[in-house]
Order: C-alpha cells, then structure tokens, then sequence
C-alpha cells in the first residue's frame, strides 16, 4: 500500500505538470523507477504503459478546454508513432543511454531560446509545417528510448519556434496518446516474441503502474483547466524554466554528481 500511495503521489504530480507544462510526466516518473533500481527498459514500458491511461484523459480534458491545433496534431502524430517504435526496439536491443546526452544538450539550447522569447514576451506564429514531421520522428524515438522525452523535445521545438504556448500544450499533450500507445504495443510485442530479454517482466510493477495511473487520472482534469486560463507570458517562462531544470538533472546524472 505504501509503494501505491508513493507512485500515486508521483503520478498526481506528474501529470499536474506535464498536463499544464507539456511536458514531464515521462521523465519524473521514469527518474523514480530508475532511483528504485527498476532497468531502463522495463521502467520505460511501465511508465508508458500508465501513459495509455493518463494522456487518455489528458488529452481529453485539453480537447473539451479548445487546446488543440487539429493540423499540428495530424502532422505529428503518424511521426511520432513511427519514432516511438523504433525507439523500443532501439531500447530493447540496445543501451539507450547511449542517446541521452545529446538530447539533454538539446534540451538545453531550447530551453534557453523558450526563457528568452518569454522574457521578451515576443509573438507567437504557426510552426513551419515542415519542421513537425522530422521532429515527430525524433521525439518519439527519444521518448521511447529514453523513457521520457515527447513533451520536452516537442513542447520545447515548438515554442522555440513561435508557436503559442496553449495551443502547443494542448496539441502536445492529446498526441502524446496515441504515440505512448505505438511505444507500448511496441514492448509487449518485444516481450510476446522474445526479442526483449533483459526484463524484470511488467508484471512486477503493477502497484506502481497502478499507483502512476490513479494519481495521473486524478491530475488531468486540472491541467487543461489550468493552461486554458493562463497568459502566455508566464507559461513561455514557466516551460523555459522546467525544460533547463530537466536538462541540469540530467546532466547531473549523466555525470554521476547525483
């Protein structure tokens, strides 16, 4: 019950920021797992599979708040599906740390551009349609990989780039449903045919699994609510914040200073 009550908490509190940031719920989480000795690819396949639920209801509590870029979403979702599954098969042949660092050196430079447009308080534009495809590609790879990394690379690229801050949220959030689906059918597959070996087996995780999804439903409803309402100055500040924060950590890590 204890181990519930902790992920629950967890969930609750991921979600509430990756609801009303875009991004995060796969990092916090996956960063728990890992501090509990859980391997890398098993803690990607819980957290993505407590994902199926969470950005479920995510993403439907943003589409009833008229969060949503219905253009943006087509664009990165069928992208963001096909790095997904690749980057669990990348996860479950290879070591996936491997891509770590220069995603967090990404991550870095964008959450820098994001703080300075929002210090500035600059306009906000529609993304080039061109770029959403590539970085589809490249965000679902990461996320599955990495076990986080679709909110992030996505939320971040596209505020850099101009595009509005609640819109961007929104869309980031309700695709993120259907990429985290593509992830995990991803690691049951690897798992049915035995292309995935080094597992401590899903069945070991379902109270934190459990835990992630009650606290992650229960947060949901709140972030959309919240992002409809907020200025874009102070969220464009906020998500620069949150993505240099992100970035620190895991450069921390990556250096073992943590």
């Amino acid at each position: 019950m204890d181990s519930f009550v902790l992920f629950a908490a967890v969930g609750f509190a991921a979600q509430l920021v990756d609801g009303a940031l875009g991004m995060a719920y796969g990092v916090i989480s996956t960063t728990v797992l890992l501090a509990f000795g859980v391997p890398p690819a098993t803690a990607s396949a819980t957290v993505h599979t407590a994902e199926l639920a969470t950005t479920a209801a995510s993403g439907a509590s943003h589409i009833f708040a008229r969060n949503v870029n219905w253009k943006l979403l087509a664009l990165l979702v069928p992208a963001g599906a096909a790095g997904g599954i690749l980057g669990a098969y990348v996860l479950t042949s290879f070591d996936g740390a491997v891509m770590k660092p220069f995603i967090t050196a990404y991550l870095a430079a964008m959450g820098v551009v994001i703080l300075w447009r929002g210090i500035l308080n600059r306009s906000h534009k529609a993304p080039s349609q061109k770029l959403i495809p590539p970085l589809g590609l490249v965000a679902g790879f990461a996320d599955a990989a990495g076990g986080g990394g679709w909110g992030p690379i996505v939320t971040s690229t596209l505020m850099a780039s101009g595009g509005e801050p609640r819109k961007v949220i929104g869309t980031v959030n309700t695709s993120e449903f259907v990429v985290t689906a593509a992830i995990s059918a991803s690691f049951f597959i690897a798992l049915a045919t035995g292309h995935w070996h080094d597992t401590e087996g899903l069945t070991n995780h379902v109270v934190q699994i459990a835990g992630l999804i009650v606290g992650g439903l229960s947060a949901a409803p709140i972030a959309g609510w919240a992002v409809a309402r907020v200025k874009a100055q102070p969220l464009c500040v906020t998500v620069g914040v949150l993505v240099l924060a992100i970035s620190a950590y895991q450069t921390a890590r990556l250096m073992q200073w943590v």
